[in-house]
């Protein structure tokens, strides 16, 4: 069983899940039309330069009726991938349905899926945390439709890390942070951030781990219908549940620096699910992009590059169902990295929703990415 240390409370509720839900089906346009106020942008975009050609192929479907149907989570999407200090793989999943497809009943989030092999080769959820049914892994009880949207999970030392976002889908009362010293079987609560602060630009984050101590944290609105700022903070990696230890980066009287007021990074835009590893000496940025959609990346030397000026390399293009080939996904979302990739060997967890029978997680590899 999950437990919770001073859990937080539960958010106010909303419209029904299942009605945001079936609102949702076959398109990725977000719900609402709050306009945010620009921050101030000390740097002009330039046009993204010409990147290698990028291929991609389906390897699996991580999860699915059969992947894992065994675990009662036939219908679950997200799957972020986290390598667990015993060296196992859990994918940390998002609204996870056992009956009748998607918004059937057992709704559970998060959920965590494991596998014991987390070889990219051979990648197989053979696991669950609850056994035979994957218990949601925090107190979360969908009241009013509420639930609890995982951004991130990562690990430091011996100790994993999640972050979630709480409320009725794009209406984030409060984000709430976690830590499993048991490779994610049972899960502390740390601490939370408002649903508002920086105009709601702090609620989707996710994670770098760096070997200078520090991790090193993007964020934006979550809602994928709003125009949002890219903002950076960094946080001792043994504070990292100190909501007051978030440093920002930011622009102003001329220079950038830690500390000051945060400034976008990155032109603002409509942000899906979002994903920031440390990889190969280099950082990796992954999106899911609205406008128009597929999922890029984003590859630099360090955690304060100009992103303005780094080529964006698109690495997941839409389709519809039946002409998925190569890249192209239909309905594609989420995009997290997997531990173990390379760029010479790069591998994504996408989800994909296009009927309430057809919402998974798979494994895709992508080849030709400029590093």
């Amino acid at each position: 069983m999950a437990r919770a240390d001073n859990p937080p409370p539960t958010p106010p509720a909303g419209p029904g899940r299942r009605r945001v839900l079936t609102a949702s089906l076959g398109a990725l346009a977000a719900l609402g039309a709050t306009t945010l106020p620009a921050a101030a942008t000390p740097r002009t975009p330039t046009a993204s330069r010409a990147a290698a050609a990028i291929t991609g192929a389906k390897i699996r479907n991580l999860t699915g009726p059969a992947e894992t149907g065994p675990f009662a989570a036939p219908w679950t999407d997200l799957g972020i991938p986290a390598r667990c200090p015993d060296g196992t793989m859990l994918f940390v999943c998002g609204d996870t349905f056992d009956g009748g497809g998607v918004g059937g009943p057992d709704w559970r989030a998060p959920v965590g899926l494991r596998a014991h092999d987390p070889a990219l080769g051979s990648l197989t959820i053979d696991g669950s945390v609850g056994g035979a049914h994957a218990v949601g892994l925090v107190p979360e009880g969908h009241t009013g439709g509420t639930t609890a949207i995982p951004s991130d999970v990562f690990t430091v030392g011996g100790s994993m890390y999640m972050h979630l976002m709480r409320g009725v889908i794009y209406q984030t009362d409060h984000s709430g942070f976690w830590r499993s010293d048991d490779n994610g079987e049972t899960w502390q609560y740390l601490c939370q951030w408002p649903g508002d602060q920086y105009g709601g630009q702090f609620q989707q984050k996710t994670y770098a781990v760096a070997d200078d101590g520090h991790c090193y944290v993007l964020s934006t609105v979550f809602n994928r219908g709003v125009d949002s700022d890219l903002l950076l903070h960094r946080v001792h990696q043994d504070q990292l549940g100190v909501p007051a230890a978030y440093e920002p980066w930011g622009y102003a009287g001329g220079a950038w620096a830690w500390g000051n007021a945060p400034t976008t990074i990155s032109p603002r835009r409509k942000w899906g699910e979002i994903c920031f590893r440390a990889m190969g000496g280099k950082y990796a940025f992954t999106w899911l992009n609205m406008d128009a959609l597929s999922m890029r990346a984003q590859v630099f030397a360090l955690p304060t590059s100009d992103l303005f000026a780094t080529p964006e390399q698109t690495v997941i293009v839409p389709t519809t169902p039946g002409n998925e080939a190569g890249n192209a996904v239909a309905s594609p979302y989420g995009g997290f990295i997997i531990p173990g990739s390379t760029f010479d060997d790069f591998h994504l967890a996408v989800s994909q929703w296009f009927d309430d029978q057809n919402y998974r997680v798979m494994q895709y590899r992508i080849d030709g990415l400029a590093a």
